[in-house]
């Protein structure tokens, strides 16, 4: 589903599946080169964890969905620490150890993608419409408690075409 406004240009994009879904978490084990192209679906409402690096991406207000590879969302996050890098750059001697810890996520990051580290990469999804699309990734529903804690992202409102 796209939703675009003319006048202010405002976009989303997310993914609803057509059958039901359950409140859900996606997790896969990267430890190889072949997992890069194992194909992720990130819809507005995921949370997204590389868990042993202490990452995390939740949706805000503004989330969109996105379909890419599991290379893909490694690449996102390591292009978000490439911005505090610079930033911690900038400030020199202050930022000096922020400099050092996001040269290593990035270090480690780029291990992963070569297949000589592994992390587990996570999927928390209270709508139901993320996955990992791999017979390595296993899928869990998501606990009341666990849905309680997550950002669910964007509210857009569905109208009726027949109310238009």
């Amino acid at each position: 589903m796209t939703l675009v406004c003319d006048e202010c240009g405002w976009r989303n994009i997310d993914f609803i599946p057509s059958e039901g879904k359950k409140p859900s978490s996606w997790s896969l084990i990267v430890n190889s080169s072949e997992h890069m192209s194992t194909r992720v679906v990130r819809s507005s409402s995921c949370t997204v964890r590389v868990v042993e690096l202490g990452l995390e991406v939740e949706p805000g207000d503004n989330a969109s969905g996105y379909i890419s590879n599991v290379e893909g969302v490694l690449k996102r996050f390591e292009d978000a620490i490439g911005i505090i890098l610079r930033s911690a750059m900038i400030e020199g001697e202050e930022g000096i150890d922020q400099v050092e810890a996001c040269q290593e996520l990035i270090g480690r990051l780029s291990r992963v993608r070569e297949g000589e580290d592994s992390v587990e990469l996570l999927l928390l999804d209270p709508m139901g419409h993320s996955q990992i699309l791999s017979d390595q990734a296993k899928s869990a529903e998501l606990s009341t408690e666990e849905i309680a804690v997550l950002a669910t992202g964007p509210q857009i409102p569905v109208f009726d075409a027949s109310d238009l």
